[in-house]
């Protein structure tokens, strides 16, 4: 049950008849793993929170550092040097202070995903590198669990949604070779409002799945071009050479 403090704070998207009492209550329910809490992650933690999800754990590695402030919008000048995941957590629950917040300050590894996965809902990916990518991919399709992906750089940004049973494939699938591109945030720079729409669009879909609804992008990639404002989408296509989704799913976009 929703208590009168929650509808008064969620009144605003309790009035969507696609999300409602009930979809709120899924909300409450929920539990969300958001791997990475910078550019991407900033947007999606602090959205996902202010919308009532229940549960969320909290994945990130590093410190603050002060070219971070630029983009990501979670943190404080006065933060620099401070570990991202506790920052989160603590400026999470002063937003919302119902949720429940869990940090993990060590980096994901294929070992030690499985314990973070107990109970999780969905998963958000906000990293930056391709090594965790290809874990949290792998780890999602072994659970079943829904993947939200997100990347940015320079003006340009990427956004899809896996679902199971993953019939159009996974992110192995489209990017099988797992070494680092050499165009990066640190090599090429990244607008910080560009971070902030695609993070702004996973935590979108974030919400409307964890509520009940369906999204609208699962199996697509959609290219977003920031200095055109325009938009581009894919579908996926099957590859029944994938390492990940059993040779069942797809290798590129079409």
């Amino acid at each position: 049950m929703l208590s009168d403090s929650e509808f008064l704070r969620y009144s605003r998207q309790l009035l969507l008849e696609e999300i409602g009492e009930e979809g709120q209550r899924r909300l409450k329910r929920s539990t969300a793993l958001i791997v990475g809490l910078g550019g991407l992650g900033s947007p999606v933690s602090l959205y996902l929170a202010a919308a009532g999800v229940g549960s969320l754990i909290l994945a990130d590695d590093d410190t603050l550092h002060q070219t971070n402030l630029q983009r990501q919008i979670l943190f404080d000048s006065a933060d620099v040097k401070k570990p991202k995941a506790e920052l989160a957590a603590k400026r999470l629950k002063g937003l919302n202070p119902s949720i429940s917040c869990r940090i993990e300050t060590q980096r994901i590894t294929q070992d030690s995903l499985p314990t973070l996965l107990h109970d999780v809902d969905l998963v958000i990916d906000c990293c930056d590198n391709m090594a965790t990518r290809h874990v949290v991919n792998a780890a999602c399709v072994s659970r079943s669990l829904p993947l939200i992906s997100g990347s940015a750089v320079g003006f340009s940004g990427q956004l899809f949604v896996l679902t199971p049973p993953f019939a159009e494939g996974c992110y192995a699938c489209l990017y099988p070779d797992k070494e680092e591109p050499s165009r990066n945030c640190r090599t090429a720079g990244v607008l910080g409002p560009m971070v902030g729409a695609i993070g702004s669009l996973q935590a979108l879909e974030a919400v409307k799945m964890l509520a009940g609804m369906p999204s609208a992008l699962s199996g697509q990639l959609r290219l977003f071009n920031g200095k055109q404002h325009a938009w581009t989408s894919l579908k996926l296509r099957r590859d029944p050479l994938c390492s990940v989704c059993g040779g069942q799913h797809a290798n590129h976009a079409e």
